[in-house]
């Protein structure tokens, strides 16, 4: 599989290299839907090319006419890219800054309404949660976020932070929880190559925010993170 990963690599590379006369000219005439589509096509083709097996269910829970914040648990770099292509909205990722300094695809996915997230600044956070809520008021999107924070270290679901919750209820939009597994096996934090095998994505039914203000987050975030577990628990038995 690290001969099939490095061909990935170089194909990604050319992908960015052809974006770079593309992106302009979607930039010119605000065509954002070009672009979603060559990043959604280049995620499938390489699921199929690297011998992956994909299972989705619960797509009966989504209405693709409302809005919702995605919370997933993540095991894996290969769990946002994936999540993007399978979620039926016109979805958005709250990311690291860094990931922007990145050249033709930060500016792509700024362009595209991917929000940059400092970390380190408690006001920067905020305002980062304030412009994604904005997007999806004013332009209908949804957000993807992974309330862990990272990437699982041993495949347990971590301790949730709070900022996608923030969001959620600055939204006003419902919460579906996303299990995830399998990715961590083929990709764990750590490794550059991919493995082969089967991947489980699971949406589960939304959770109302209605109801719920800041001094009651703590009971929306163990709403949201034991559906994501008995879900999990209950493909064990």
């Amino acid at each position: 599989m690290k001969v099939r990963t490095l061909l990935l690599l170089c194909f990604f590379v050319i992908i960015v290299v052809c974006l770079i006369p593309i992106l302009p000219v979607c930039m010119l005439f605000n065509f954002q839907a070009p672009l979603f589509a060559i990043g959604k096509w280049a995620v499938r083709l390489s699921v199929k090319f690297l011998g992956i097996k994909l299972d989705v269910g619960g797509l009966e829970h989504v209405d693709p006419t409302n809005s919702y914040v995605f919370m997933a648990n993540h095991l894996s770099f290969i769990d946002g890219p994936l999540l993007v292509t399978l979620i039926p909205h016109r979805v958005r990722v709250i990311l690291k800054k860094v990931i922007f300094s990145i050249p033709v695809l930060g500016t792509g996915m700024r362009y595209v309404g991917f929000v940059p997230v400092d970390r380190k600044g408690i006001k920067a956070g905020k305002a980062s949660i304030e412009r994604a809520a904005r997007l999806m008021k004013e332009r209908g999107y949804s957000f993807l976020v992974f309330p862990e924070g990272t990437r699982s270290l041993d495949g347990n679901l971590g301790k949730f932070k709070r900022g996608g919750f923030f969001l959620a209820l600055e939204s006003g939009a419902p919460i579906v929880p996303i299990e995830i597994k399998g990715t961590f096996g083929l990709m764990p934090k750590g490794s550059f190559f991919v493995k082969k095998g089967d991947i489980r994505v699971t949406f589960l039914k939304p959770i109302p925010v209605r109801g719920y203000d800041v001094d009651h987050l703590p009971g929306l975030m163990e709403q949201v993170r034991m559906s994501i577990l008995a879900d999990a628990q209950e493909r064990k038995t």
